[in-house]
């Protein structure tokens, strides 16, 4: 899971990320491009490692 990059060690929730991605791309109807669209991917990988180790921590 990637570390929030202001708190380094630091793990954010899946929910924090979440809250991040909805700022990001507030119209989904609209495409993202260049720099936006890459911070997007990123901000999904980090989404998805913390919803697993959310199911991990909760089993």
């Amino acid at each position: 899971m990637s570390p929030d990059p202001s708190r380094p060690g630091v793990v954010r929730s899946a929910a924090d990320v979440n809250e991040e991605i909805r700022a990001l791309w507030r119209d989904p109807r609209v495409q993202l491009a260049g720099e936006a669209r890459a911070a997007l991917q990123r901000l999904y990988e980090e989404w998805a490692a913390a919803v697993r180790a959310e199911v991990v921590e909760a089993a």
